[in-house]
């Protein structure tokens, strides 16, 4: 089992960066891919970026590739979520999550596909 634990975000004005990171607890962080979801006011939790084990392969939402960059250093259990050039859609509630897969080079973008969430970080952009 594994705890998640977010941090960072906040508010900054559009067209800025944050950066967000997930710290997990337990030894065997470098056995869980990992990913980042978010949930708008009003909307339903969508994916937006994951990241395999070992971190050589990461994929991303449509909405924020070429603009946000997910990594992970397993040294330290964390993963972060660098987020560049924010837009006011991009204001949500930001939630990490953790898969315990076998398989070293996958990663997951349904939610259903994690076991393990964090409590959220609310990332507020401002026009």
């Amino acid at each position: 089992q594994v705890q998640l634990v977010e941090s960072g975000g906040g508010l900054v004005q559009a067209g800025g960066s944050l950066r967000l990171s997930c710290a997990a607890s337990g030894r065997t962080f470098g056995s869980y891919a990992m990913g980042w979801f978010r949930q708008a006011p009003g909307k339903e939790r969508e994916f937006v970026a994951a990241i395999s084990r070992s971190g050589g392969n990461t994929y991303y939402a449509e909405s924020v590739k070429g603009r946000f960059t997910i990594s992970r250093d397993n040294a330290k259990n964390t993963v972060y979520l660098q987020m560049n050039s924010l837009k006011p859609e991009d204001t949500a509630v930001y939630y990490c999550a953790a898969n315990p897969t076998i398989y070293s080079g996958a990663y997951y973008y349904r939610q259903n596909e994690y076991d393990y969430w964090g409590q959220g970080r609310q990332v507020t952009v401002s026009s």
